[in-house]
């Protein structure tokens, strides 16, 4: 700890910037992380098999307490449909965009965000690290002979440190934005998928139901 916290007095003020990025990132990421894999995650296979065998018996009451008891998307969306399976079908299906058009931004949200902050965190370095040139060859250029080794090293130092720390941030950024994406893309495709099985089982049971 002691380390970190000289290279990062080492750094410069270009170290702030990059600090500050990091802790979004990681607030983000936490964030996401929680809410994809515990709150959006689900079973496709069990919850499908559910339905299935709900709907098709017409146990409409049944149905509607067991998808509003279900804490991730697809559900609130399967139950926004059987609200309105009493309607028409266009009633149905116009319930279950509406309630995607809620339920998907909500899942895709913020992610996009650390591909944007990886990327300005390696700029962050980048910039600190030629700031730090900058300092060390004006100072170089402004002192005595026996000062220059020690000010050509306070600049390289600074340069480095403010690579580093941006590097150190960008990584685990671009990390965290690969898997997090890859989880989003495979929720919403599970989400899709499921919705319009979903809603064709349900229009073709809307007498059993409605009953």
């Amino acid at each position: 700890m002691r380390f970190i916290a000289e290279a990062f007095q080492g750094g410069g003020f270009f170290m702030w910037p990059i600090l500050c990025t990091s802790l979004v990132v990681y607030g983000i990421a936490i964030e996401r992380f929680f809410y994809l894999f515990m709150k959006a995650n689900f079973n496709k296979d069990t919850f499908l098999k559910t339905l299935h065998s709900t709907i098709f018996a017409g146990q409409l009451d049944k149905v509607v307490k067991y998808t509003a008891a279900q804490p991730f998307p697809l559900a609130r969306i399967i139950h926004a449909g059987l609200l309105k399976v009493r309607g028409t079908p266009e009633d149905v299906q116009a319930a279950m965009d509406g309630a995607a058009l809620r339920e998907l931004p909500r899942i895709e949200k913020r992610t996009p965000y650390l591909a944007m902050l990886g990327n300005i965190a390696m700029l962050l370095g980048l910039l600190g690290t030629i700031s730090g040139m900058i300092v060390s060859f004006a100072a170089v250029a402004n002192v005595e002979a026996s000062s220059k080794a020690a000010e050509l090293a306070r600049g390289i130092s600074e340069a480095m440190n403010c690579t580093a720390f941006g590097l150190l941030t960008a990584i685990p950024s671009l990390i965290f934005y690969a898997i997090l994406q890859g989880k989003t893309q495979s929720l919403v495709d599970d989400i899709n998928e499921s919705t319009v099985r979903v809603l064709n089982l349900i229009l073709e049971n809307r007498e059993k139901l409605a009953n």
